[in-house]
This record gives C-alpha cells, sequence and structure tokens, in this order.
C-alpha cells in the first residue's frame, strides 16, 4: 500500500481522496464512498482523448451524474478481471501516482498519474499511461472536485 507523501494538511487530504479513498471505491464499485468529494452543482469532465492537443478534447461530462455511472460501468469491468500477482486494489495502487498537487489560493490542481504493467491471470497484461488533472474548489474547509482533464497523455 502506498503512504502519503505530504506532509501539509491540504495536501495530505487530497491526496487521501484522490488515492486511497478513490481506488479502493473503484475496486469495490462503492460511489458512495466518494459521492461527497464533488461539487456536483459546478461538475465538468473533459476527456482528452489521450492527445495534447486541446482542439481533440471535448466535454464528455456535463454533470456528475453521467460521469458516476460512467465510473461505475468502468468500476464494474475493472472488478471482472483477475491479476496473477495483485489484489484489484493492489493493481490499482501500483499504477497511480500523485506526487504534484498545487494551490492558488482556495483551489487547487492535484496532477494524478496511471502507468506500469501488472499481469492478468488470462496471460494480458493490464498497462498503457495517462494522466488526470483535478481541479478542486475549498468549499466551507472541504475540498471538492469541480472537474478534470482526464485521459491525457503523459509526458
Amino acid at each position: 500500500m502506498q503512504s502519503n507523501p505530504f506532509t501539509d494538511p491540504d495536501r495530505r487530504c487530497i491526496w487521501e481522496r484522490l488515492v486511497t479513498v478513490d481506488s479502493e471505491a473503484f475496486v469495490r464499485g462503492d460511489w458512495t464512498m466518494i459521492a461527497d468529494d464533488f461539487d456536483a452543482e459546478n461538475f465538468e469532465g473533459i476527456r482528452c482523448k489521450n492527445s495534447a492537443n486541446p482542439d481533440d478534447w471535448t466535454i464528455f461530462f456535463a454533470t456528475l451524474e453521467s460521469y458516476r455511472d460512467n465510473w461505475l460501468r468502468a468500476a464494474a469491468e475493472f472488478r471482472q478481471k483477475k491479476f496473477l500477482h495483485h489484489t484489484p486494489l493492489e493493481a490499482v495502487l501500483a499504477r497511480t501516482r500523485l506526487d504534484v498537487i498545487e494551490f492558488n489560493g482556495e483551489r487547487a490542481l492535484a496532477h494524478k498519474k496511471f502507468s506500469g504493467d501488472v499481469p492478468l491471470a488470462d496471460g494480458t497484461v493490464l498497462t498503457g499511461s495517462r494522466q488526470t488533472i483535478y481541479r478542486l474548489h475549498k468549499k466551507t474547509g472541504r475540498w471538492k472536485i469541480v472537474g478534470f482533464l482526464g485521459f491525457l497523455p503523459l509526458v
């Protein structure tokens, strides 16, 4: 299990929510674990289609509900995978890192990266690399995800 690399409270909190809790929720398919991490009224998700060219990007999730439904489908598909040497949670965490979180007042960007290979029991490999940049706002003392740029190429 990864340990939180940050010492300041805001970064520690954001890392905990975006790495530990999000990963556990995903492998369980339990949206309720993360539902309150989002600002539903202001949420949007941008799909970057693994392109560095912003002309290729689209507003893929105009509502939190559309993102939730997609997230639940992806979690269900992921739970069907059988890993050779990892539990599903270990597989997610082995490919995840979050070591850059920047702030400007009550706003934050968190750069979550996914890379590495994890062998599956059927002889194939869970592979690929990408990143998601989360946009967060601090509201009533709590960091909330207002959106993200997802499926960005990892450079």
